[in-house]
Parts: C-alpha cells; sequence; structure tokens
C-alpha cells in the first residue's frame, strides 16, 4: 500500500502548464508541513514536492494560492534519474485528492488568499465563525441515541 495524507500550507502558488494527449493539466506544488515534534536546532518543517493531475490539477489552478492551507492524500513516487553520470534521488507526492482545510474566514485572518471562482477574492463573510450553535442538554432530556 502506498498513501500518503499531508496538512499543510502551499509555500508558493502553483505552478501550472497543460500537455499529453488530451492537454490535461499538471499542476505542481510545494507543501510546507509542520514537524509534530519540534527539537533544538531541527527544521520546524518539511516541504513536500507534489504534482495534480486532470481535474485535480484544474482545481489547484483555479483555487489555490501561497500560504492556502491544505489538505490531500496522494502516492509517494521515485523521481530518480542520472545526469551526466551522477545518481540524482528525489521524491514526489501525487495528489489523489486535495482540499481546503480551514475555512475562508480563517483564510482571511491569516493573509491567505482565497480566489473566487473568476480570479478575484472572495469579499469577507459575515456568517461568523461557520460554526451552529447547539443548545445544551440539561439532566432531564434524553440524548436521542
Amino acid at each position: 500500500m502506498n498513501k500518503v495524507i499531508l496538512m499543510g500550507r502551499l509555500t508558493r502558488d502553483p505552478e501550472v502548464r497543460y500537455g499529453g494527449a488530451n492537454n490535461t493539466a499538471i499542476a505542481k506544488i510545494s507543501l510546507a508541513v509542520d514537524r509534530r515534534f519540534k527539537r533544538e536546532g531541527q527544521p520546524e518543517a518539511d516541504f513536500f514536492n507534489c504534482t495534480a493531475f486532470g481535474k485535480t490539477g484544474e482545481f489547484v489552478e483555479k483555487y489555490l494560492r501561497k500560504g492556502t492551507k491544505v489538505v490531500l492524500d496522494g502516492e509517494l513516487q521515485n523521481d530518480n534519474y542520472e545526469k551526466d553520470g551522477v545518481k540524482h534521488y528525489s521524491t514526489q507526492i501525487i495528489i489523489n485528492t486535495i482540499e481546503f482545510a480551514e475555512s475562508k474566514k480563517a483564510a482571511e485572518g491569516n493573509g491567505s488568499f482565497i480566489p473566487s471562482g473568476d480570479g478575484q477574492p472572495l469579499p469577507p463573510s459575515d456568517a461568523g465563525d461557520d460554526f451552529m450553535n447547539i443548545p445544551e442538554i440539561s439532566g432531564d432530556d434524553k440524548v436521542p441515541f
């Protein structure tokens, strides 16, 4: 089994090109993922090169920008090659699915850019904190499950 799940922020705007027989979207992103345990003198984050193809690549191109927090699942792939007799080793993540990992309001609060469908920034939301108020249950009320 080869499955990778990552949550982090884009370190730069996506690089998108179209190619192949069907002129398929190919989107490349770099994702910064905070380390769970931080040690003195060690990096606080790891950086992963990720690639999305087809409709997923089009989504990346249309909606993601530097600083956007996302969660993705994909597959780890070797990207090794030899040049001038020297072997070069690297890995990349091939994205299967990708989605936003924070609300529009949270993204606006940290300075991330979330575009609308026409490429323009969305106006600030007046929806509050995007959570629904749930009344507290007293001891006499029964929970339905």
